[in-house]
């Protein structure tokens, strides 16, 4: 079991470094027809920020703390409304039947490794409870997802600590997200092939207003990999090209189980309900890329609201957001492949990144790649 530094220590040496590779979207990837937000991310919904905290330690630490806070100000005094989905619920999601319960997300949301999802969640507690504003607090509601990134992460060290979490909340910003092997998605593995964070936005025209929704995933999970319907997990394994793993993150004894976390924002004001079903049809994205939810699948998708306001019911407005989270989290899914790089950890097993040059060939010969924006 590989030994950590001391609780003073930081718990980040210098990665190597690794390649520059393109999102989909800028290789020619162009999934589905709604338009995307200016960065492609689920920072177009606005006032949502992103940070990382990656934990790199040694040969056997490859895991990590990505966290998603709705707004800068404290989320326990303006919560937002939101609905949290199963797809399968082989996971360990905290925080979720009060979610449902009363509708309202009222703390940042983090995800990490499995067996730190616990530790995740205490330091979440610790930092908020000690905010000057949060004094007289007796209750609190952490959510904190996860996914298994044991094969190239020693797990069962638990490494991720308090300074971690705060980290990753403190760095927390709009603007261009990063994506791949980093933070949350440091040790994951997706059909194969290095996974890790994705993220995509779409934007649509509602009421003479134009309405914002963006997906954020830590992709972690088997099936056969489909890009824009080509059936590519097939073709690069005709090839004899595999990334390490034949699927997932190898909870299964042929590793085909795995999990996602998927992260849904918008600013349109939908109440639970709404937001329940919009979570729903994140899976459908999922499935596009060749998912299919397998027996050891930990699958959820947490939606969130930051609209103001009067909820919209209207069935045709529901549609279109139906329609951009289904696109969105394609996409997510795709650019957290496109972006991750290479890893060799625990044990000295390597997952290969996705090999990008056959990749693209193959939807050039299927007729799906177009011109980069």
């Amino acid at each position: 079991m590989a030994v950590l530094p001391p609780a003073d220590a930081t718990g980040q040496e210098a990665r190597p470094a690794g390649e520059e590779r393109p999102r989909a979207r800028e290789a020619g990837v162009l999934i589905g027809r709604l338009p995307t937000g200016p960065l492609n991310a689920i920072t177009d919904v606005p006032g949502v920020r992103v940070g990382h905290r990656t934990v790199w330690v040694g040969d056997s630490i490859r895991t990590g703390v990505t966290a998603i806070l709705p707004h800068g100000d404290n989320v326990f005094e303006r919560r937002v409304r939101a609905a949290i989905a199963v797809g399968n619920g082989f996971g360990k999601l905290v925080g979720l039947s009060q979610v449902n319960e009363l509708g309202e997300i009222e703390t940042p949301i983090l995800l990490t490794g499995t067996l730190s999802v616990f530790r995740a969640a205490d330091a979440l507690l610790d930092t908020l409870l000690s905010l000057p504003a949060n004094r007289e607090v007796r209750s609190m509601n952490p959510v904190v997802g996860e996914t298994n990134d044991g094969y190239l992460s020693d797990i069962r060290v638990r490494p991720i600590r308090p300074e971690h979490v705060r980290e990753a909340l403190r760095t927390a910003a709009g603007g261009p997200v990063e994506e791949g092997a980093v933070g949350a998605g440091t040790g994951t593995i997706a059909f194969g092939w290095k996974g890790g964070i994705g993220t995509s936005s779409r934007r649509v025209e509602i009421g003479g207003r134009v309405v914002n929704v963006g997906v954020l995933v830590q992709s972690n999970f088997g099936g056969s990999l489909r890009i824009d319907g080509v059936r590519v997990g097939e073709k690069l394994a005709a090839a004899g090209l595999r990334g390490g793993r034949d699927q997932g993150d190898g909870d299964g004894p042929d590793g085909s189980d795995g999990s996602v976390m998927i992260v849904i924002a918008t600013d349109l004001p939908l109440a639970h309900r709404e937001l329940d079903r919009v979570a729903d049809r994140s899976f459908m994205g999922l499935a596009r890329t060749g998912s299919y939810m397998s027996h050891g699948s930990g699958d959820y998708a947490i939606a969130f609201s930051t609209g103001e306001g009067e909820a919209v019911r209207g069935g045709g407005a529901l549609s279109r957001v139906f329609e951009a989270v289904v696109e969105a989290t394609d996409e997510a899914v795709i650019n957290s492949l496109f972006k991750a790089t290479s890893v060799t950890g625990h044990r000295g097993r390597t997952v290969e990144a996705l090999p990008l040059e056959p990749t693209l060939g193959f939807l050039r010969e299927a007729g799906v790649l177009g011109t980069p924006p």
